[in-house]
């Protein structure tokens, strides 16, 4: 298995998610970033950060070529934006670009399941109301029509997990460790994925 993990720089990030999974693993690792000049050393802090792991990593920036796409079985990204960016960049590998949070969670496809299915329940409601009212009710008494499939997809949508790993760039020594952590959480949940 070869796995690419994606950030903006590739230098805070997305190298942290390359040295974990590599210290924790056998699988074939590298990182890039969609905005990364190539080079740049991997940032003090998340060096800090792994030190404190016992994790050591010397790494550079590189930027995500066409190669690296190749390359890659898998390709995760820290956020949904950079998953947006390189699905529209490199179409040819949309089935093997995910978030890191969503590529592991379990749970997400049948939230997302039932959001789908609040919204169809809503809009076969909405088309018996028009069908049976017409445009004669009033915004209020459309509300309570409504209400119940609306209360039912805003709690969906709070069950929604934040698939977003937030970038420390810039931030103390405290944000970096609290992103490795998020980090290493999320690998340990693709190594048992990957062996499953």
């Amino acid at each position: 298995m070869k796995v690419l993990f994606i950030c903006t720089g590739n230098t805070c990030r997305s190298p942290m998610a390359e040295a974990i999974l590599q210290d924790k693993s056998d699988y074939q690792v590298k990182s890039a970033g969609i905005f990364a000049q190539p080079g740049t050393p991997t940032n003090e802090k998340a060096i800090a950060a792994l030190k404190s792991k016992h994790i050591h990593f010397n790494g550079s920036s590189q930027p995500l070529t066409n190669t690296l796409v190749e390359w890659a079985d898998l390709i995760l990204t820290m956020t949904n934006q950079h998953k947006y960016t390189v699905v529209s960049q490199f179409t040819q590998a949309h089935g093997k670009i995910y978030t890191l949070k969503e590529y592991v969670s379990d749970d997400i496809d049948e939230t997302w399941h039932a959001l789908k299915q609040a919204h169809l329940n809503l809009e076969e409601k909405r088309s018996r109301v028009i069908e049976k009212h017409g445009g004669k009710l009033t915004e209020q008494e459309q509300g309570d029509f409504f209400q119940e499939e609306l209360d039912e997809i805003h709690r969906l949508e709070r069950k929604l997990p934040n698939l977003d790993i937030p970038d420390p760039f810039g931030l103390d020594q405290e944000a970096y460790q609290k992103t490795l952590t998020e980090i290493s959480q999320a690998i340990d949940a693709l190594i048992k994925k990957l062996t499953e």
